[in-house]
């Protein structure tokens, strides 16, 4: 996995300056187009996208320091529309324009090209099982939420504490199958996983009773789901538990993920310092 990974970096590489195929990354990679994405952003901790578009601007940099190419040919090499597009994303990136740093020998960050690579570290197990789940439904309420990579995202802890006592106790009675209890759940995530982007979170239940009127629902199909289970400190047994699913997980089994909802259940203890963590990840053999 690792080798056809790196395989699809090299084509990156070749067309920096043409448009990068995803479905041709994957087909590299020898794995699904959405695998690949998700796969992508858990090893390399950015989107895809973000990672062309940074490699795209270093190499950019470089061309704009170099003083060969007028600006405007570097903009629309790189995929810029107009030589103010290009300015904006040079400037976000780099902290100065292009026509500051070519006139000034402005010193200008730089993405490294990227490759994996396998380190054995520990001796610790991941325990998991996975789930043949017929079509189910989760109950509870839904809001719509940006994607936050790296610690507590404001907005799902927000709208968490926005829901009243009487409702969360009305959600919790309404669980009656696996995974217990009130559950997170993370549906219809931009395909390209961007920071920022937005995507649906659920606050619910999975049940087979009848919806009460004023709550939302979730109708997921039947399908092969990967459960993972972990304990320890909280949050961080919380925010590494997805990453290592799929840095370490996925390239050792004979699944890939599918398209689906993930759904986490978290027990936090009386301090809330200790957590026992249930993760879902739809899933299908490789």
């Amino acid at each position: 996995m690792l080798e056809q990974l790196n395989r699809a970096l090299e084509h990156i590489e070749g067309r920096l300056d043409q448009r990068v195929d995803t479905e041709e990354l994957a087909r590299l990679a020898m794995t699904s187009e959405y695998h690949f994405r998700r796969m992508f952003s858990a090893l390399a901790g950015m989107p895809l996208s973000e990672y062309v578009r940074r490699r795209r601007l270093t190499v950019a940099g470089a061309e704009v320091l170099a003083g060969e190419r007028t600006l405007l040919e570097i903009a629309v090499r790189y995929g810029y529309t107009s030589g103010e597009a290009f300015a904006r994303a040079f400037r976000a990136m780099h902290g100065v324009g292009p026509g500051e740093a070519r006139r000034t020998g402005a010193a200008l960050h730089s993405q490294p090209r990227m490759s994996f690579r396998l380190v054995v570290e520990g001796s610790s197990s991941m325990r998991y099982r996975i789930v043949e789940k017929e079509e189910f439904r989760a109950v509870g309420r839904k809001a719509r939420v940006p994607l936050v990579y790296e610690g507590v995202n404001p907005a799902i802890a927000a709208f968490i504490k926005g829901i009243d006592k009487e409702t969360q106790q009305r959600i919790h009675r309404l669980s009656d199958q696996q995974p217990e209890g009130i559950v997170s759940i993370s549906d219809h995530i931009s395909e390209n996983r961007e920071e920022g982007s937005e995507f649906d979170y659920y606050h619910a239940a999975v049940t087979a009773a009848p919806v009460p009127e004023d709550m939302d629902v979730l109708t997921v199909p039947a399908g092969t789901w990967a459960v993972f289970e972990d304990s320890g400190p909280f949050p961080q047994s919380l925010q590494y538990m997805w990453r290592d699913v799929f840095t370490q997980w996925f390239p050792s089994n004979p699944y890939r993920s599918r398209r689906g909802p993930e759904i986490l259940r978290t027990r936090l203890s009386r301090e809330a310092t200790w957590a026992d963590v249930e993760l879902w990840i739809p899933v299908e053999r490789d």
